[in-house]
């Protein structure tokens, strides 16, 4: 399935840059990308899907080839969740499906969450439904400052945007993220990226700082709270080297996540769904809610 079109949906501050493939005609799916990247992310993705859908892959504000925010406006997670409201009335959707990678992920349920009634299926890649602040409760106000201040000082400075070669920035990107391959980084950079006399600029709004600044960190019982609103189906899918914490110096500490599937597990089953969990290795942990399916086998991840 080629890609149908590139569109600009308008918005006060601008427009959202959104990619389509499949028929409007077809029951529609709203992909989101991940933090900092934008809507290449699903370009190899969506011709393996099923055909009958119409997929729209969107760029956040203040990525991809969307506006950034106006001067003084910040960025905070209930923007994004906008976003995903903006997107969908410029369609005219009644109710549609998400399919969320990582960052993508926590907006798309909390979307799903706040206006119940117009999703019916939520697909989390290598995410969670929502942040668990878990030992972060301490750290949640130093985050909403450093977001404020990292702003100021963004919007305080002179500076141009750097200009780098393709090969520097396609280096520098592979570094911070070793788990992409070199066809993945050009991928995301093609979209990521302006060219301009000497070399290549990031179109990404700088004022856009770490995700732990932007995210909405949530307690055990906002986490039942918010899961119990869901009326979607849900498919929740951890890859094997995917991250297991926005704070990738956090990264080695499992417990999070694994707390996070043990109160999935025991929420969803008050609610008479389902669980699978095909493998034991906690990276490969899959949940299947709503789907009429059980596998006899599952065990809690070790």
């Amino acid at each position: 399935m080629g890609l149908l079109s590139e569109m600009k949906l308008a918005v006060p501050w601008g427009h959202i840059a959104v990619k389509v493939w499949g028929s409007q005609k077809n029951p529609p799916v709203l992909c989101l990308h991940g933090w900092l990247d934008n809507a290449n992310s699903f370009d190899r993705l969506i011709p393996l899907l099923p055909q009958g859908f119409h997929y729209v892959a969107m760029d956040f504000g203040g990525h991809g080839l969307s506006s950034h925010h106006h001067p003084g406006f910040p960025y905070y997670h209930q923007s994004f969740v906008s976003d995903v409201r903006r997107v969908a009335t410029a369609f005219k959707w009644i109710q549609f499906s998400i399919l969320g990678h990582s960052f993508g992920g926590f907006v798309g349920s909390m979307f799903a969450c706040t206006f119940p009634e117009m999703v019916d299926k939520l697909m989390l890649l290598d995410t969670s439904p929502f942040a668990l602040d878990s030992n972060e409760m301490e750290n949640i106000l130093t985050y909403k400052r450093r977001n404020i201040e990292h702003m100021l000082k963004v919007e305080a400075s002179q500076k141009s945007p750097r200009v780098s070669s393709p090969e520097e920035l396609l280096q520098g990107f592979l570094a911070n993220n070793s788990h992409l391959s070199k066809e993945c980084g050009e991928l995301l950079l093609q979209r990521g990226t302006t060219k301009v006399g000497t070399g290549l600029v990031l179109n990404r709004d700088r004022r856009i700082s770490l995700p732990e600044n932007v995210i909405d960190f949530v307690s055990k019982e906002m986490f039942a709270y918010y899961t119990r609103s869901l009326q979607a189906n849900v498919l929740l899918i951890k890859a094997t080297q995917g991250y297991f914490d926005v704070r990738r110096e956090n990264d080695v500490n499992k417990e999070p996540l694994l707390l996070i599937l043990d109160m999935l597990r025991a929420i969803l089953k008050e609610a008479s769904v389902q669980w699978s969990c095909p493998d034991t290795r906690l990276a490969e942990c899959f949940i299947s809610i709503r789907t009429g399916r059980i596998d006899p086998d599952c065990e809690r991840p070790d």
